[in-house]
């Protein structure tokens, strides 16, 4: 449910930009991130360091693709966001006790470090790889290819990671249930 929620100002400005164009849909996802993180602020009294960043991303360049009504920043931001991601991970192998994976998920599961650390890596791989993609989406296709592409492209490529990861996982969750009984 979170993953969905997280996805919220990105399917808004989707159907905004369908509705309208790129720049109404832009305020539409500025509006969309700033509401979603105040409803996490109200109802949890926290709002995580990836929401903010998120938050901060989407107020510099949704705010200067409004004020120069130039679309290329709102471009920028998925490969921004994404990049700032995978390094936030990448330092995380080195700096810190845990791994950005292990701290994000490590109250759901128990997995040995070592398996942390490689998940943290192909994390950090993932995030590197979709900015790049993103930005080459942007620079060879269409405004509407893009837009496509940040909805379905990027949401159906992080499934598709997910789903490799469980597929991964899997055989470390059934050494930890086999472990508990």
């Amino acid at each position: 449910m979170k993953f969905l929620f997280d996805f919220l100002p990105v399917l808004l400005f989707f159907v905004a930009y369908k509705l309208f164009d790129i720049y109404v849909a832009t305020g539409v996802a500025i509006v969309a991130t700033l509401a979603q993180s105040g409803w996490l602020w109200i109802t949890t009294r926290k709002v995580g360091t990836m929401q903010l960043t998120t938050l901060a991303i989407i107020l510099i360049f949704g705010g200067l693709t409004l004020f120069l009504r130039d679309e290329q920043f709102i471009k920028w931001k998925p490969t921004v966001i994404n990049w700032l991601f995978g390094g936030a991970f990448l330092l995380s192998q080195v700096v810190g006790r845990q791994t950005a994976i292990e701290r994000l998920l490590g109250s759901n599961l128990a997995l040995p470090s070592p398996v942390w650390r490689r998940l943290n890596l192909a994390w950090t791989a993932f995030f590197f790889v979709l900015g790049g993609v993103n930005l080459y989406v942007m620079t060879y296709y269409d405004r509407d290819t893009w837009v496509n592409f940040k909805l379905f492209g990027m949401l159906g490529l992080t499934l598709v990671f997910v789903v490799a990861q469980s597929f991964y996982l899997s055989r470390y969750v059934k050494e930890s249930e086999e472990e508990d009984e």
